[in-house]
Order: structure tokens, then C-alpha cells, then sequence
């Protein structure tokens, strides 16, 4: 089999190379030289052959969307367009029906794995119709892990479940990180505790705690003992908002998610206006003590009379 791979950035490039691997031939298109197998998008069609499949591995939002539009006008009636990015949901419908029009089909692929996948494969969930899943099943098969199909593998429904699926998988993966490093930060403050990353190291097998992401955090642990080289400042994907919106429309509770996606909000503030707010009203009703801002920080001031 022979595809065509748009985007070579840290998944794409890996994803060619797994593909390779597995025997699939591959004609990659990046803006980069140094790393792009063909000049423009209308080489990368006049490499292959009808019917056509071009996966798609670009930042979601506008980049993926003139994208779309680009690859409408260089495909032909009977290919196939896969969309791996992580794209929202709602935009899968649009692009379906653009490339619809010029008889193109769509499959969008929530896919997982990060820099890993090359070595471990990719979990995959994808939308679409079961013609165009079975068109491209070649590809999944070369990228998810080894073992059985259904353990790497969902046609998860029509177009937009794929993405819909793994908006989800990444909204419970911002729950799993927070309570890890919620754990990791009791550790550390314990006196008690001499070996955090022993004790987090000894979870790792026979637990119900165990899993790859508790690997990875033993894995940073022991690069950096104490994380000094790491900022908390934590960025999000757009995937945990998209998640939470989600839980809003259908009234589902998501306190853990939720509360995660916030948890990174808060990171990004070197003082929390909310806490100053909270520090001040606690001064004004109770004569609780503030902390200045400055050199000074470390004493408090107490309004006079304070009760309790």
C-alpha cells in the first residue's frame, strides 16, 4: 500500500517511519525541506496512485481546515482523506462534507501515543463510514500496537466520533496527571517520606494504581529528583475545555476532569487575583493576617482587633 502523510512535525515524522516499517510506502508533505519527501500538495497526489488515501497530521483549527480545502483540490472522486490531528469533533462534518462534494470520502482518527508510538504503536479511534474504515484498515493495523485489533483499534461510529472519542481519552487523561502530581506533592511535603520516587516506583507493578503515565512520572523523577529544571506553568491542549463543554451540554458531572482543566488555568498566574480577593475579605471580616507583596512577603500585617 502506498499513502500519502501530511504533516512531519513530532507525530507525523514518527508515524512515517512506523508505516515504513510495516511495509506501507509513504510520500510525506512538510513546508520544511529538510524533512518533506515531495515539493507541494499537488506532488504529494501525482505520487500516488487512485484510489488515494492522504492522512492528515496538523495542528486542528485553521491549519487543518485550509488543509481540507487544499486537499479538495488536488484529490479525485473514489479517494480518501484521514484526519489524525486533534481536530474538535464538530469540525469533522464540514470537512466530510467539502471533500463530499468532490467525491472524496473522510475518515477522521483520534490517535494516542504521543513520541512513544514509534516504538509502541498508536491507540486509535476512528469515524467513518465502515467502507472507508475498511479502505484504510492497512494503516491502522500498521500503527496501532501489536496484539489484538481490538485492544488498539475502535471504528468508534459515523464521522466525528473518532475525534469525539479521543477528546474524551484526554479529558480523563487531565484527571489522571493532576491526581498523580497531587499524590507526588503530599509525598514531598512529608517529613515522613525520605524516597518519593522509591514510593512511586513501587506502584508500578501490582497496584491499582498502575499504569504508563505513573512510569513516566517515575521516569522524570529520577532525570530530575526534585523537578527543578520543570516550571509548573502547564498549557492545555484545547482537548480538556472541549471535554468539559461537552459534560455541560449532555448535564454530565465531571468534577475530577473539571477540576484538572482549572488546576492548569491556575498554574499560569504568579499570584491569583481570586486569592488576593480571598486574602483580603478574610482581613476585612476576621483581622486574619495578609502577606504583603515584596522583600517583606514573609511577615504578615494584622488589622486590630482581630477575634478570631
Amino acid at each position: 500500500m502506498k499513502i500519502g502523510l501530511l504533516g512531519l512535525g513530532k507525530m507525523g515524522f514518527n508515524m512515517r517511519a512506523r508505516l515504513r516499517k510495516a511495509g506501507i510506502e509513504v510520500v510525506g508533505y512538510d513546508p520544511r525541506p529538510e524533512v518533506t519527501d515531495v515539493p507541494t500538495l499537488k506532488a504529494l497526489a501525482q505520487e500516488l496512485e487512485s484510489p488515494r488515501v492522504v492522512w492528515v497530521m496538523v495542528p486542528s483549527g485553521k491549519i487543518t481546515r485550509d488543509t481540507i480545502g487544499e486537499l479538495a483540490d488536488v484529490l479525485s472522486e473514489g479517494d480518501l482523506v484521514i484526519d489524525g490531528g486533534n481536530s474538535r469533533y464538530v469540525d469533522d462534518a464540514p470537512h466530510a462534507k467539502a471533500l463530499g462534494a468532490k467525491g472524496v470520502g473522510y475518515v477522521d482518527c483520534g490517535v494516542s501515543g504521543g513520541v512513544w508510538g514509534l516504538d509502541n504503536g498508536y491507540g486509535l479511534m476512528a469515524g467513518g463510514s465502515a467502507a472507508h474504515i475498511e479502505m484504510a484498515m492497512p494503516i491502522f493495523d500498521a500503527l496501532r500496537p501489536a496484539g489484538p485489533r481490538e485492544e488498539g483499534f475502535a471504528h468508534a461510529g459515523p464521522v466525528g466520533a473518532g475525534h469525539y472519542s479521543k477528546m474524551v481519552h484526554n479529558g480523563i487523561e487531565y484527571g489522571l496527571m493532576q491526581a498523580y502530581a497531587e499524590g507526588y506533592e503530599l509525598l514531598e511535603a512529608a517529613d515522613l517520606i525520605t524516597d518519593v520516587p522509591a514510593v512511586l516506583q513501587a506502584w508500578s507493578r501490582g497496584t491499582v494504581v498502575r499504569s504508563w503515565l505513573l512510569e513516566l512520572l517515575v521516569k522524570a523523577l529520577q532525570e530530575d529528583p526534585q523537578l527543578k529544571g520543570i516550571s509548573g506553568w502547564t498549557a492545555d491542549s484545547g482537548e480538556g475545555r472541549w471535554t468539559v463543554l461537552e459534560a455541560i451540554d449532555h448535564a454530565v458531572p465531571l468534577p475530577v476532569i473539571s477540576a484538572a482543566l482549572f488546576a492548569r488555568f491556575g498554574s499560569r498566574q504568579d499570584d491569583s487575583p481570586a486569592m488576593k480577593a480571598v486574602s483580603a475579605l478574610r482581613n476585612q471580616f476576621g483581622g486574619h493576617a495578609t502577606h504583603e507583596v515584596g522583600p517583606s512577603s514573609g511577615s504578615g500585617t494584622t488589622a486590630a482587633g482581630s477575634t478570631s
